[in-house]
């Protein structure tokens, strides 16, 4: 099981429709696609901070490694550890960035893959409507 957080539009009341045709899904855990495509994986989904500054850190990654006096191999390692922090920490930085773009995350849920998430998380809004939970 995965979790998700559901982010809808700042200002959005539980239970309006048109909050979930704007709504947005992140999934928590790995991302394979930041893994491999760094910052162009950040630039695809529109994170444009996030994706400059996965960039600003492989170009001085490979400039640090290029000016000390480190063999092929420590520079092939540490640009490994840092595809594998971005591919940890690119969720983290999408829920970030929505958060900045006024799409605060509304509900949590785990699901077995992203149509199920969206049912869950759709669910948790509609029912809030009913139920409203205060928020600090």
């Amino acid at each position: 099981m995965t979790t998700y957080t559901l982010h809808v539009p700042a200002g959005s009341l539980p239970g309006e429709i048109h909050a979930l045709e704007e709504a947005r899904l992140v999934r928590d855990g790995f991302s394979w696609g930041a893994f491999v495509f760094s910052f162009l994986w950040f630039f695809r989904h529109g994170l444009w901070l996030a994706g400059l500054a996965v960039l600003a850190a492989v170009v001085l990654l490979q400039v640090a490694v290029t000016q000390l006096p480190v063999g092929g191999a420590a520079g092939f390692w540490a640009q490994l550890l840092l595809s594998l922090l971005v591919g940890l920490e690119a969720s983290s930085l999408q829920r970030w960035t929505y958060e900045r773009r006024g799409r605060p995350g509304v509900a949590v849920v785990t699901a077995r893959d992203a149509a199920e998430a969206e049912e869950k998380g759709f669910a948790t809004w509609l029912a809030e409507a009913t139920h409203p939970v205060r928020r600090p």
